[in-house]
């Protein structure tokens, strides 16, 4: 099967700051593929140069066979995302954030209603479609970002921390959609979680990265085989440590501030 996704060297510094350090890897097409680490491991900073958000110190980023450097408008057409972050307009409705992203992505106009009906059905939201976002739950916006990032139907779906803070059903709920949508589609869905049981049960591979590199990477069973441990939150503290990390001190704050002076 083709690699859809590969990194090759993949740098990133910011002043004498290097967030992520020599980073090569690839991800199959239709593979469910977890990326983890602690806070500060350079995981945030890695998705946005794969999204073409961040441009790469040194290294290569292709994606379904396309330089993302080089041609990132091209690269861009080939993948959804739902950030960890809300990115829905709350002052619209769902319908309105829908077509707003379909015009942004060129969805020529004869299918544009097909396909926004299609993807809020698939989320179950088709009949709060006319409702304002800022009415909705966090799962409801979450869903409606899911079935935004599928509307120009993409080859790869990269999910950062989708489930962050929803209750169980709702994450449930989610990722029934999405293992469907793999199933049926064979789209490829790179995601991040801090749910340790969730990358277990979700990811037929896994990356975990450190201090801005990947200290292993795997099938869930091989990374408890190698470590001798009975489940991937065990796994993953052998590989890391149990230290608390402070995302802010040894992470986006530090990156921030060399970010700063470096664009001086």
């Amino acid at each position: 099967m083709d690699d859809i996704i590969l990194a090759q060297n993949l740098t990133r510094t910011f002043g004498s700051f290097t967030a992520v350090n020599d980073v090569s890897f690839s991800v199959k097409k239709g593979e469910i593929f977890a990326f983890l680490g602690p806070n500060g491991a350079g995981k945030t900073t890695t998705i946005k140069m794969l999204t073409t958000l961040l441009r790469p110190t040194r290294g290569t980023i292709k994606l379904n066979r396309i330089d993302a450097i080089t041609h990132p408008e091209e690269a861009r057409e080939t993948f959804g995302i739902v950030f960890q972050d809300p990115s829905l307009d709350d002052e619209l409705t769902a319908m309105e954030n829908m077509e707003f992203h379909a015009i942004l992505y060129k969805v020529p106009g004869s299918e544009r209603k097909e396909r926004i009906e299609k993807f809020l059905n698939f989320v179950e939201l088709w009949d709060r479609r006319n409702d304002l976002v800022k009415t909705f739950s966090g799962g409801m916006k979450r869903r409606l970002e899911i079935a935004r990032g599928l509307l120009h139907k993409p080859k790869i779906l990269f999910l950062d921390e989708p489930t962050q803070g929803l209750d169980p059903q709702t994450r449930n709920k989610i990722w029934e959609y999405l293992k469907n949508l793999n199933k049926e589609t064979q789209i490829t869905i790179f995601f991040t979680t801090h749910y340790m049981e969730e990358a277990e049960q979700i990811a037929q591979r896994i990356a975990i990265m450190d201090h801005g590199k990947i200290i292993e990477m795997g099938t869930v069973e091989a990374l408890k085989e190698k470590t001798q441990t009975k489940s991937l939150e065990e796994a993953f503290l052998k590989f890391t440590g149990t230290a608390i990390r402070d995302e802010e001190a040894s992470g986006v704050d530090k990156l921030r501030a060399h970010a700063m002076r470096w664009r001086r």
